[in-house]
């Protein structure tokens, strides 16, 4: 790929539904890998096959409906998680492992009871063995985002001379701030001997609502891969969100990276797994909640009005959204009440408009939104309302 591209690898369906009470059957999973091959990510992350049955069901079958994406299967550091992994993947067009371990001094000696050296030697041995039965590789350094940046260079090494293509560099607990973990991706990109054969991929948690920033801080300083999931969902407070890294990027051209995703099926996307999974999307999500253009307050509704510009940075259509939403309540103003009503036939003029403000006024103090039969209703019952229609 050019090296202008950023890789877009979804794990929507691995990370993203190891959220609790948000398990997909594999029919659902089918169809949701369908619309995510379409939608035009480079990797789609199926599943953790030794996890379960079903999983490793839903791995062989999303192998085999998939055209264009890389099919990837996660696996631990053993011979057995691989193994199975590998025999999943068997009817994929392009399949790839990814395995790895944790890498931080926190994982090697409570979670793994083990030392450095041992780790290398585990992390070398797991891509060798996968890089047996497939040849796109992808390492993860688990909890990289905690681990020493000499030490993590020196398992990233490791991870390349056993036959790594891709370089996972995991924020798995969403502890860094952006500059730390650009300087992380800079420090790799600079010091790990081969990573010219490596491309280094960014997989960034949102604990502390960084994970966007941390995953386009990693592109800047040279990664070419993000993982992301759609809507952000995941493991505890989310991943990076696939439609926020996507339109950064493209709305800042300035940065000189794009993705091959078509942005006009993103909200499509988000509605698509938020009904498959049965999880509400906060209506300020950016780029696909329900308010995400929508507007109520009335001097955002005149400016939108006047040039959408004003106060939207993305055209609405370019993520799958019709138009941008003029939203009436009690902080509308003469603008937006004259814009909805000509939507529904009424074309006002200035005094008929003062006539029927104030009422609407009156009825949007006691609702929280008003909607077109209530412009009707206020409108038919005005002094001016024969006026109108005669109009």
């Amino acid at each position: 790929m050019p090296e202008t591209t950023i890789q877009i690898f979804d794990t929507t369906l691995r990370d993203g539904e190891q959220v609790p009470g948000c398990k997909l059957n594999t029919k659902q999973k089918l169809v949701i890998a369908e619309k995510l091959d379409e939608l035009g990510v480079d990797i789609i992350e199926a599943g953790f096959p030794v996890s379960s049955p079903g999983d490793f069901e839903s791995v062989v079958e999303i192998s085999k409906i998939v055209k264009n994406a890389t099919v990837c299967g996660l696996t631990r550091a053993n011979e057995n998680d691989i193994k199975v992994a590998a025999e999943a993947l068997k009817l994929a067009r392009t399949p790839r492992i990814h395995t790895g371990i944790g890498t931080s001094e926190s994982h090697i000696t409570h979670k793994f009871k083990s030392t450095q050296e041992k780790i290398l030697e585990r992390a070398y041995e797991a891509v060798k063995y996968a890089k047996s039965f497939v040849e796109d590789v992808e390492f993860y350094a688990e909890d990289a985002g905690r681990t020493d940046n000499e030490y993590l260079a020196r398992v990233c090494e490791a991870a390349i001379k056993a036959g790594a293509t891709v370089l996972n560099i995991p924020d798995t607990t969403g502890y860094c701030l952006p500059n730390e973990y650009g300087a992380k991706i800079k420090y790799l990109k600079e010091n790990v001997k081969g990573i010219e054969k490596a491309i280094l991929s960014c997989h960034c948690h949102n604990d502390l609502g960084l994970a966007t920033a941390n995953s386009i801080e990693g592109v800047i300083n040279g990664a070419r891969q993000i993982e992301c999931t759609i809507n952000g969902i995941g493991e505890r407070a989310g991943n990076t969100a696939l439609e926020e890294v996507v339109m950064i990027l493209k709305q800042h051209p300035y940065l000189n990276f794009n993705t091959n995703i078509n942005t006009s099926m993103l909200y499509g996307m988000s509605q698509l797994v938020s009904d498959s999974m049965g999880i509400y999307t906060q209506p300020n999500k950016a780029i696909v909640g329900s308010n995400a253009f929508a507007h109520s307050s009335g001097i955002h509704q005149d400016g939108v009005i006047k040039n959408r510009e004003t106060y939207e940075i993305i055209d609405p259509k370019d993520v799958g959204v019709t138009e941008s939403a003029i939203v009436l309540t009690a902080r509308s103003g003469r603008a937006a009440l004259a814009y909805r009503a000509k939507n529904i036939g009424y074309n006002l003029t200035k005094l008929q408009l003062d006539e029927i403000y104030s009422n609407f006024l009156d009825l949007a103090d006691t609702k929280k939104e008003v909607n077109d039969d209530d412009i009707h209703q206020i409108i038919e019952k005005s002094k001016v309302y024969k006026e109108i229609i005669s109009a």
